[in-house]
């Protein structure tokens, strides 16, 4: 990006699909673009779980893909996270937010993990209720 007095010039490559802030317009384009892409993605999860196109254990993969798509989606069309310069803050911003998430969701997995062993056995539980 160039400043010419006051007026930031910037050339096709330097934006992302999510990042054409320049005009009305072009927002707008930008987020009937995102929300096309987005209900294509909705409709092509639920077709697929439903139909029998793909192979019933292959499902789950495909429904992880298209979430991971959908993701993108959301992620570049409607929360302009890209990896422009002017963006660093928010990328890092959702990287310690998903950082959070997966210490959170390892901690929950670990204790439920952990709970069935110090967890007192059944027949002993059935005998106290007598």
């Amino acid at each position: 990006m160039n400043d010419q007095g006051g007026k930031v010039d910037r050339h096709q490559s330097d934006t992302a699909p999510g990042d054409d802030r320049e005009s009305v317009v072009g927002e707008v384009r930008n987020y009937v673009i995102g929300f096309g892409l987005a209900t294509f993605l909705t409709a092509a999860s639920y077709f697929f779980a439903q139909s029998g196109f793909i192979w019933g254990p292959a499902i789950p993969v495909a429904l992880i893909a298209l979430a991971i798509a959908q993701m993108g989606v959301h992620l570049v069309f409607f929360l302009h996270i890209t990896t422009g310069p002017d963006n660093i803050n928010n990328s890092l911003a959702l990287a310690f937010g998903t950082l959070i998430v997966l210490l959170i969701m390892a901690g929950s997995i670990w204790i439920m993990a952990h709970l069935n062993h110090n967890m007192m056995p059944m027949d002993q539980i059935m005998r106290m209720q007598r």
